[in-house]
């Protein structure tokens, strides 16, 4: 049986998969438009990135006897992941705002209609939820290897939704071109989930982690985006957001 230590020997190169993955989702709706983007979308999604190159690096400095470093980069990362937490929640309002502008001008949005807003901050609240308790119970479990990695390995699978999704939806809609703006909506949310569970099960399958808690939880996460529409679409979720987040 592999030591722990050579076990994840490449890890780091499985981790700039879902890296490039991230990269390509967001590229369109980030990069093209990267003027025009809020201050407060540019430090999430830098945070974000960040996030992810220490996923990257971390598991090489590990694996290759540099454990001083490895550690002194973890107290950073631990910042870093409190920046993707925060900034993230701090966007919660901006959903809010585009609700309501969907709902006064439906023309601009289409399809998106208010429903996907506030289905969106409940989804992105709960994957933040999850990730911050990921990060925690890394930090609780640091001096067990496997139960260390393998928490912070989750969050890449928790936090891939938005960008990719992005990237899909784009995909899917240019694809589609001649039917909108009366797209499903839900055809893109689904294929979006569909590629992370695969990637999620592909990973965990292969360092024998399928029955992890921390794959466990990215798994019903991911899932419980499926239901995105009938939540946003409930009158009282819609009350409850607009009173909370302003």
């Amino acid at each position: 049986m592999l030591q722990p230590m050579e076990k994840y020997r490449n890890l780091h190169l499985w981790m700039i998969i879902p890296m490039v993955i991230m990269q390509l989702g967001i590229a369109i709706s980030y990069w093209m438009n990267f003027a025009n983007k809020p201050w407060g979308i540019h430090i999430h999604y830098w945070t974000g990135t960040a996030w992810y190159f220490y996923l990257i690096l971390q598991p090489y400095l590990a694996t290759r006897g540099k454990i001083t470093l490895h550690r002194t980069n973890g107290i950073i990362g631990m910042f870093i992941a409190g920046g993707v937490c925060m900034t993230a929640i701090s966007l919660l309002n901006r959903n809010i705002v585009n609700a309501t502008t969907a709902g006064e001008n439906p023309e601009r949005f289409a399809p998106l209609e208010p429903w996907f807003f506030y289905g969106t901050n409940v989804m992105e609240s709960v994957m933040m939820i999850a990730f911050g308790y990921a990060v925690i119970r890394s930090i609780i479990h640091r001096k067990e290897l496997e139960n260390h990695a393998w928490w912070l390995i989750s969050t890449v699978f928790l936090i891939l939704n938005p960008a990719l999704g992005r990237g899909v939806f784009i995909a899917y809609a240019m694809a589609n071109s001649d039917k909108m703006p009366t797209i499903n909506l839900y055809v893109p949310a689904v294929l979006t989930q569909f590629l992370i569970l695969a990637m999620l099960l592909l990973v965990s399958w292969k360092y024998g982690k399928l029955k992890h808690p921390a794959t466990l939880l990215a798994a019903g996460v991911n899932i419980f985006v499926l239901f995105l529409e009938p939540i946003g679409r409930s009158g009282a979720v819609q009350a409850f957001m607009t009173a909370v987040i302003k």
